[in-house]
């Protein structure tokens, strides 16, 4: 029997045991491992992987809404007019590497597509999958595309915004622009009613097989898409017209910068027409040199308006008791007021002058007595309650306040200038809103543009209008509008007047602040004519604006006979016939 050395025996065993411990070793790394894993699958990354495990077997698709329209209203004819809505049309694509002759197909595609055959060709280069030839094309060139049967040319339905009147009211509707990859309303309506207008779009989920097929045994979720309200305007599409020609024409007559207008219903606030000039094809508005034309100026161009303030001077003092129509002051040309001279246009002295000639000759000085008698605090006061310095109310966004700080300054020459409308800035809209105190029995009302809302079921949401407010005594209103009568009839305002009836209004020539030295530009001014009509019972107040006009210098041939043409048209248009010869 031959016997194992136990020293031999001894290594055998150590080294069995030793692998024993490291395969053990290992498989307990491993399990470790393997737990590790399993923790991090389902514990810590539970939804990620549970989310991706079911997108292997689900799918869920968008379904999108029919965004709302956009309407005028017609007073002549009653009908609703459509000026924002959804059409189909097709876009032009390319895929360039199922062209297999790219320069004829470039060739055939130039003229249809109104581009140049190196243009084209410039796309389609290439073999790319897909390439955006022309993001839309009218019915009968899509007619034309399809019959030519060109390789690797395709066409794919899409709806768009479309907009029928083009231009018309363009900073008022505002378009549907692209924000990222996303489609949203941009300015005017359009803009501030996006999520109205927008809807909400739908989704269906479902699981699925593995070959992409719907289970039908199978849960299915659907949320239904809840198409746009459609809005409806108070913009008259006739008067809108009208208006836009008549501005158009006029800051072109005069080589002006630019110009703005807005028309409203003095007794409730409706805006019957607001135009900016130059305006743009809502169709086209990616085309524009100049993005600023997108601003609607009625809103957000503050301006100092000038002698039309002085209306609101007058008024305040008049109500106060301090001044009657028929008080008298001593013009001299100029006024002292702290360590400034106050200057009339004209500096040649007047004598005994009248409130009534104050407001027809527009005296500045004239202005600063009235504001005198009233006094500073009061002053401001009664500036704030016209609602300067603050900005309207109004249903729309990009608004500006205007600035009156200078009437928080020390020093009664910042009051004496606010008194003629300098110093003060103001926008066109809140000069019609403050205007409407005087027309409507010293009851201001705020301005409003939407007039329902129509939601996809039927059902109508009135906006709400607010409560005029009383500013001044409706004895006063009949004074001040008396006067400004009178303006029209024998002062600065007569290119405003219509025949057949008594308008009142008043003109402001407005300095301009210099842009690069303190003090005013001496070659550049603002033209605005504020009126209302027939005065014994207003159906319409318009604000005119003609911004920096090159062949003359005063608002009295520029504002105001833009003024009298609309002015005429409108009270033609509403049937209102005649008070005189």
């Amino acid at each position: 029997m031959i016997r194992v050395p136990s020293e031999l025996s001894e290594t055998k065993l150590n080294s069995y045991n030793l692998r024993i411990f490291l395969l053990m070793l290992i498989f307990a790394i491993a399990m470790g491992l393997i737990a590790i894993r399993l923790f991090n699958l389902q514990i810590l990354n539970h939804s990620y992987y549970a989310s991706l495990a079911a997108s292997q077997h689900n799918t869920e698709a968008t379904i999108s809404s029919k965004r709302g329209e956009i309407y005028f209203s017609s007073l002549g004819s009653g009908s609703p007019i459509l000026v924002a809505t959804n059409v189909s049309k097709n876009m032009v694509f390319a895929v360039p590497k199922e062209i297999t002759d790219k320069s004829q197909t470039a060739t055939k595609l130039a003229s249809l597509l109104d581009m140049s055959q190196a243009d084209v060709l410039a796309k389609i280069e290439g073999n790319g999958s897909f390439v955006v030839l022309k993001k839309q094309v009218e019915d009968d060139v899509s007619s034309k595309l399809a019959a030519l049967k060109l390789k690797g040319i395709h066409l794919e339905a899409q709806d768009i915004r479309f907009y029928p009147e083009k231009d018309l009211a363009s900073q008022v509707i505002g378009f549907l622009g692209f924000q990222g990859d996303n489609r949203v309303g941009q300015y005017g309506v359009e803009g501030r009613y996006e999520e109205n207008l927008s809807g909400r779009q739908g989704i269906f989920n479902a699981d699925t097989d593995p070959l992409g097929r719907w289970i039908p045994t199978a849960t299915r979720n659907f949320l239904p898409a809840q198409d746009g309200d459609d809005l409806y305007l108070t913009i008259d599409s006739v008067i809108q017209f009208k208006v836009q020609d008549v501005l158009k024409n006029s800051v072109a007559k005069h080589g002006a910068d630019s110009g703005s207008v807005v028309v409203i219903n003095p007794k409730t606030g409706a805006v019957l027409a607001m135009a900016s000039e130059p305006s743009f094809d809502l169709n086209n508005y990616g085309k524009v040199e100049d993005q600023s034309v997108y601003t609607n100026k009625v809103l957000a161009a503050d301006y100092e308006p000038g002698s039309v303030f002085k209306a609101f001077t007058m008024a305040a003092a008049l109500n106060e008791g301090k001044v009657t129509p028929q008080t008298t002051y001593m013009d001299e040309g100029l006024v002292q007021v702290d360590d400034k001279q106050i200057k009339n246009s004209d500096p040649k002295p007047l004598g005994e002058q009248t409130m009534i000639q104050v407001l027809n000759a527009s005296l500045n000085t004239g202005a600063v007595f009235a504001q005198q008698q009233i006094g500073n605090d009061k002053f401001r006061e009664y500036v704030e309650r016209f609602g300067f310095g603050r900005p309207v109310e109004f249903d729309l966004a990009g608004q500006t306040a205007g600035d009156i700080d200078n009437l928080d300054r020390k020093g009664s020459v910042f009051f004496a200038t606010a008194a003629f409308g300098q110093g003060i800035t103001i926008s066109p809209l809140q000069l019609a809103q403050g205007y409407s105190a005087l027309a409507n029995s010293g009851k201001m009302v705020t301005p409003y543009i939407v007039s329902q809302i129509v939601h996809p079921d039927g059902s109508v949401t009135k906006t709400d209008q607010r409560d005029p407010r009383q500013v001044i005594d409706s004895k006063t209103a009949v004074e001040i509008s008396a006067m400004l009568v009178d303006v029209v009839e024998n002062g600065h305002g007569k290119n405003a007047a219509v025949k057949g009836y008594y308008i009142a209004g008043k003109t402001g020539t407005a300095q301009v602040a210099a842009k690069f030295k303190s003090g005013y530009d001496p070659d550049t001014n603002i033209g605005t004519f504020v009126g209302y009509g027939p005065v014994d019972d207003p159906q319409f107040l318009m604000v005119v604006r003609i911004d920096n006009p090159k062949d003359v210098k005063f608002a009295e041939s520029t504002a105001a006979p833009t003024f009298g043409e609309i002015a005429s048209f409108i009270l033609n248009y509403l049937q209102i016939p005649p008070s005189r010869q």
